[in-house]
């Protein structure tokens, strides 16, 4: 089961990139609250990393114990680890590396030149989520633990951007890795963004998050935005299959807003 999407607009993506900020330390810290941690799948692009420095300007960021917070990434290009396009490098850079985070709560997927191909590199990042999904079964005292741990653990917020194209993650319109349902992670080649070579969560992984947020700024997102929001084909608008178990959050600016349905145009408060 997956919750219907709600909009918050906001008039410039520089309040909007303030607005999400707010809204993670928060979310961060009331999930710390709960389960004494945090898990946090970062997106890369303009408002993936911009997130990240408003989290870091943020005079409430300390208010996370961060080193507590799990972190992993929904898509990353297969490029050399030490390549400016790698996400993992964009967002050290922004926020992580001034963070007193647990290097054993980081989980980066492997990069071109420890791994051959992208399929291997995918295939090793299914492989650590499967173990952190044991490691939480093992560590499970409740009543409602499964028999047996599942392919992923706890997604508590998952942070999406949106390509024109209505791609999210690395996921592609009409491509294979859009129509995947068996697998947590994939390779993907061809890509039609470059770097062409990357590795990408699923559908159905990103779907196992309890919190899905699209992250979207500009006029030039609005026509997939509009198509996501009036319930487009998957396949044809990756973007449209991207929801939450719990909650399914559109954080976008006035621009991007242009073609939402009236419908959904009610407004969240900015602190929602």
């Amino acid at each position: 089961m997956s919750a219907d999407p709600r909009v918050s607009i906001h008039p410039d993506s520089s309040v909007l990139l303030a607005a999400i900020a707010a809204r993670l330390i928060t979310k961060l810290v009331d999930t710390q609250d709960k389960y004494g941690d945090a898990t946090i799948v970062l997106t890369g692009g303009s408002m993936g990393i911009g997130t990240l420095r408003a989290v870091g300007d943020s005079p409430a960021c300390a208010a996370v114990d961060w080193s507590k917070v799990n972190v992993w990434w929904g898509d990353e290009r297969f490029v050399e680890a030490g390549s400016p396009d790698r996400n993992v490098l964009q967002a050290r850079q922004a926020l992580l590396d001034r963070l007193p985070l647990d290097p054993a709560r980081v989980h980066v997927p492997g990069a071109a030149g420890e791994f051959a191909t992208a399929d291997d590199a995918a295939a090793d990042y299914a492989r650590q989520l499967a173990d952190a999904a044991a490691r939480e079964h093992v560590a499970d005292y409740s009543d409602s633990r499964p028999d047996e741990p599942g392919p992923l653990p706890r997604f508590d917020v998952l942070l999406l951007g949106v390509g024109p194209d209505a791609h999210v993650a690395s996921l592609f319109p009409e491509m294979a890795g859009i129509r995947e349902t068996g697998r947590t992670v994939v390779g993907v080649e061809n890509s039609p963004k470059p770097p062409p070579s990357r590795i990408s969560l699923t559908l159905p992984a990103i779907k196992s998050s309890g919190e899905v947020w699209m992250l979207v700024a500009g006029e030039d997102k609005a026509g997939a935005v509009g198509l996501a929001l009036a319930g487009a084909g998957t396949v044809q608008v990756p973007a449209a299959g991207a929801r939450g178990r719990d909650r399914t959050l559109w954080l976008i600016d006035a621009a991007a807003a242009a073609k939402v349905p009236g419908n959904l145009l009610r407004k969240e408060p900015a602190s929602a």
